[in-house]
């Protein structure tokens, strides 16, 4: 049998919603059950919700909450939504944090709600990781799996590169 998969999402782009053209973007109840439903997922999952914030509101209590849910899940098996913006610095704790565990890290450059978006080819590369990348941090982005310490976010290319 396949092994559950624990999802945390935590906020950033993959969750914001844009009301009207004077408002900024704002972050809204996470979308990621509705993707998940759409795309038909047979891997037995759980969705937990930890907090609606962008990444670069993340302070270092968020990311031990991160850490502390993860470590403290029954799952093996984790897939977290993420703000690009500060992604790796959660991979880092997270390695340092906890052991044993398969966690994928992965966001969107462009919400989830709109048409064109990266957000469901990332959630199930996110997916397939999690099923087949063995323990450790890892990103999920772009077509690509990363090692969650060994990759930078490229603004400039609006794409995530191994370092």
């Amino acid at each position: 049998m396949t092994q559950p998969i624990l999802v945390l999402t935590t906020g950033g782009t993959i969750d914001k919603n844009y009301f009207d053209a004077l408002s900024e973007y704002r972050i809204v109840d996470s979308g990621i059950p509705a993707l998940l439903e759409e795309a038909r997922v047979a891997v037995p999952f759980r969705v937990v919700e930890l907090m609606r914030k962008d990444s670069l509101d993340l302070t270092e209590a968020d990311r031990a909450l991160i850490a502390a849910a993860a470590r403290q899940a029954p799952e093996g098996r984790i897939v977290i939504t993420h703000g690009t913006d500060t992604m790796t610095e959660t991979a880092q704790v997270l390695a340092a944090e906890v052991p044993g565990k398969t966690m994928v890290l992965t966001g969107a450059l462009s919400p989830a709600r709109f048409a064109e978006t990266d957000a469901p080819f990332n959630l199930g590369m996110a997916f397939a990781a999690a099923q087949t990348c063995p323990a450790g941090v890892w990103i999920a982005m772009s077509g690509q799996v990363f090692d969650g310490l060994k990759v930078r976010k490229d603004r400039e290319a609006g794409k995530f590169v191994a370092v």
